[in-house]
């Protein structure tokens, strides 16, 4: 597996994000807090990470959910995927919601999302008049059906 060089400012006290396993696609982001944070059911909140990247041309980071933090908690992600452009440079922060019944509260060092870094295209329109047919052709949303 190839690994790029991303540049990163780490204004936090946790250590930077990591894969977990060999086989791991995203790294835990943590959450950089000074006090922490209470989440009623349905509130949300945008969590700061202290990290700052210089992600290379041609890249993008995305901010998923922690599937056990979602299951677990009914902490989640909004905005998911949240795309991390190569150009910006302000602070990774997390907008989390709370889905449970019951209030939630994130400490500071608190996994809360997970970061997949990728190589993305840009797109050159072609204007035409017509597009090739396909099989599926305009059947979405559930067209396959249930079984």
């Amino acid at each position: 597996m190839s690994k790029i060089q991303v540049k990163v400012i780490n204004q936090s006290s946790n250590p930077l994000p990591e894969y977990s396993t060999a086989g791991s696609a995203g790294m835990d982001l943590r959450a950089n807090l000074e006090a922490p944070v209470v989440l009623k059911s349905l509130e949300r909140a945008l969590i700061p990470t202290g990290l700052f990247m210089e992600l290379p041309d041609g890249y993008e980071a995305q901010v998923r959910p922690r599937s056990g933090l979602a299951i677990k908690q009914g902490l989640t992600c909004l905005n998911t995927p949240g795309t991390i452009d190569a150009d910006y440079r302000g602070e990774v922060k997390v907008i989390l919601i709370n889905l449970s019944q019951e209030t939630q509260t994130i400490q500071h060092g608190d996994r809360i999302a997970q970061m997949v870094v990728h190589s993305v295209g840009q797109v050159a329109w072609e204007p035409v008049a017509a597009i090739g047919a396909t099989q599926r052709n305009e059947g979405g949303f559930g067209h396959t059906g249930k079984s």
